[in-house]
């Protein structure tokens, strides 16, 4: 009986009867039809009890997970009812979701022929990386009488990985193979010289870089001959990711260190698929989560692995460690993307000459954030005087970030300033220009 539920309609019926017995003081001819109805409800409900218990397995239903969840983005999550019962059957299903995502009225409601399926998906969108425990699957089925459900509950514990952002990485990689890559628009990059290997002696076509031809094996063949090249491979492409209190700050429920190693987890992608060797670190009191660069297959679980078991309790993050552990660590001339975040220019200046260290070496690019919030407030037209000061203050936070920029430039330190939910393209398309303009 633990599995039986009483309906409302059952309940309104039975007020419905209440109230024909009200009435039946007034007109006493009522009195026996309210017995009479008072009776066939009762015998409906155990029409509908037997109806519901006779058959043990009635429904059956399974929740199809996937393989692990993808954080930040939408994950499907699906539902299969079969209805066994020789009748047409209304259907609730509340499925214990992980707690992580506070939804407490999950519902839905279905209706199922018999002998049928019922197969439907719902959205998760995972906000932290971890796991997540999932409940019982609860389905509540009713009779076309509909005064009692029977509850089936199927898989009541499963357990599921948030790995960082990896739904969207397909689409970046036909992307980035074709050197074409914009948020909202396509972007052509101009390859400006030829740090680049040898490949092969083509016959020339219109769109050829005249600039390539091979006028020795022209005069041999009597035609116009081109040199073929193709991007030089196998160089290393470093990802620092810093774990600091800076990284905390949270934009559409994500923070900045996860949006970080969500870019991290796309643009390791796309550097492998370009032959390079992808590599990372974090760093915040110590440096972490070392993954050597490599191009071998495997490299990309290392690397998701590595960014997966990320933790971190925010503390001041530690420059001079970070520059000492990357100058014994990278032996060779590398492109270092360091993932961080800057708000003032004396926050910068406290730790350029760690910058400046790497820079020596390395190509670096420094990754920073744009506050959302602050956009907002920029292109706005205000009303009140409140309204006023809160766009001065804004445009006084962007001018400082545009100060940073210059300050890095200055000493030949690359930057890229963005937005947090663009912040896969951009530095996947910093990454293609490097390749492209061959200053690596």
């Amino acid at each position: 009986m633990k599995n039986l539920y009483i309906n409302n309609r059952f309940f309104f019926t039975l007020i419905g009867v209440g109230i024909l017995y009200v009435f039946a003081f007034f007109f006493p001819g009522l009195m026996m039809v309210g017995h009479i109805t008072l009776l066939l409800v009762f015998l409906a409900a155990m029409v509908d009890y037997l109806l519901l218990f006779r058959e043990k397995d009635g429904v059956l239903a399974q929740r199809i997970l996937p393989e692990k969840l993808s954080n930040g983005d939408e994950n499907p999550v699906k539902v299969d009812i079969k209805n066994n019962y020789s009748f047409k059957i209304n259907t609730k299903v509340i499925d214990e979701i992980p707690f992580q995502f506070q939804k407490r009225d999950f519902l839905i409601e279905k209706q199922i022929e018999p002998g049928k399926n019922a197969l439907f998906q719902y959205i998760l969108e995972p906000k932290e990386r971890g796991e997540y425990n999932f409940g019982a699957l609860n389905i509540f089925a009713s009779s076309p009488l509909g005064f009692m459900s029977k509850r089936f509950t199927f898989q009541r514990d499963a357990f599921l990985p948030a790995y960082p952002s990896f739904i969207h990485l397909r689409k970046y990689e036909l992307m980035a193979l074709q050197n074409e890559f914009l948020l909202g628009g396509i972007k052509k990059i101009r390859k400006l010289g030829h740090t680049m290997e040898f490949e092969q002696i083509k016959e020339y076509i219109p769109g050829d870089d005249v600039r390539t031809i091979n006028w020795k094996a022209t005069s041999k063949t009597n035609r116009l001959m081109v040199n073929q090249f193709q991007d030089e491979k196998a160089q290393r492409v470093f990802m620092l990711i810093d774990k600091g209190r800076t990284m905390k700050m949270p934009f559409k429920e994500l923070s900045l260190l996860d949006y970080s190693i969500n870019a991290t987890m796309a643009l390791s992608h796309i550097i492998l698929k370009k032959g390079d060797r992808a590599g990372m670190m974090t760093f915040s009191k110590k440096t972490e989560n070392k993954v050597a660069a490599d191009n071998k297959s495997g490299q990309l679980r290392k690397i998701s692995e590595s960014l997966y078991n990320i933790k971190t309790d925010f503390f001041e993050s530690d420059f001079n460690r970070l520059y000492q552990d990357v100058k014994y660590s990278l032996n060779q001339r590398s492109l270092v993307l360091l993932f961080t975040n800057f708000e003032t220019l004396d926050a910068l200046n406290r730790q350029m000459k760690y910058l400046r260290g790497i820079a020596k070496n390395h190509l670096l690019v420094v990754v920073f954030f744009k506050n959302s919030e602050l956009q907002t407030l920029l292109h706005k037209n205000p009303e009140s005087m409140q309204e006023i000061y809160d766009e001065v203050i804004a445009e006084k936070f962007e001018f400082e970030k545009k100060l940073i920029i210059q300050e890095l430039r200055k000493y030949g330190i690359y930057s890229v300033y963005t937005l947090p939910e663009n912040l896969n393209v951009e530095v996947i398309n910093k990454y293609l220009e490097i390749k492209a303009r061959g200053i690596l």
